[in-house]
């Protein structure tokens, strides 16, 4: 049914439905429930905190090869090395001090994980993300200066607002940047999203169902 919905809003909108990924928020959700919707062809993930996911996805992944991991929480400079270790993407870019830690990493590691810049699109004072003035400058440093594979942005548009301004922002910040990649949308207006551009939607509520405990 969600595929059907996320089909759907691609031919309403005129989006290439190749180019939309669906992202299977798994952050609190167990092994078994992760199992199943990879049986049930999800093929790309997120999770929000680097701990639960070393805790999960290893032995998933062990017998899950094809299945592409992405970070979407707020990632701190000392959970790097971490982060490049399990992550395929990044979706948590927010600092310079950060792009300089992933760089470190990606370099003694010899990976080259996407990066996606987590724009506070909001300007809201209790949310991670660089401000949208800010855009600019840590996408040339962190592409320039780090050498890293920056290949999108990334928000969440405030709660109890209308999402589509929020969205419309990005993606005029991700055309100004040259970057190819929008990852917006969730559960509840990632349809919005699509219509706007998304080419990464990250639903949990709607595959997964409610929580038991939120974070």
């Amino acid at each position: 049914m969600l595929n059907n919905r996320l089909k759907k809003a691609c031919e309403l909108y005129g989006q290439e439905s190749s180019r939309v990924n669906l992202i299977a928020v798994s952050k609190m959700i167990s092994s078994e429930k992760i199992c199943e919707a990879i049986n049930a062809g999800c093929k790309i993930f997120g999770e929000n905190y680097v701990k639960e996911a070393k805790e999960k996805w290893p032995e998933i992944l062990a017998k899950n090869s094809q299945i592409k991991l992405h970070f979407i929480g707020h990632l701190q400079s000392n959970k790097a090395a971490e982060a490049v270790e399990l992550f395929d993407c990044i979706q948590a870019l927010d600092s310079k001090k950060l792009a300089m830690a992933l760089k470190k990493e990606i370099q003694k590691q010899r990976k080259n994980p996407e990066i996606f810049i987590q724009v506070n699109v909001g300007e809201e004072e209790q949310k991670g993300g660089v401000v949208p003035g800010e855009v600019e400058n840590l996408v040339r440093f962190s592409r320039d200066e780090c050498g890293l594979n920056v290949t999108g942005l990334m928000c969440v548009p405030p709660a109890n607002e209308l999402a589509s301004p929020y969205f419309a922002l990005l993606t005029k910040l991700a055309k100004k940047n040259n970057l190819k990649n929008l990852s917006m949308g969730m559960s509840s207006d990632f349809e919005e999203a699509v219509a706007l551009g998304s080419t990464h939607v990250r639903i949990g509520t709607a595959i997964f169902g409610k929580r038991l405990i939120s974070n």
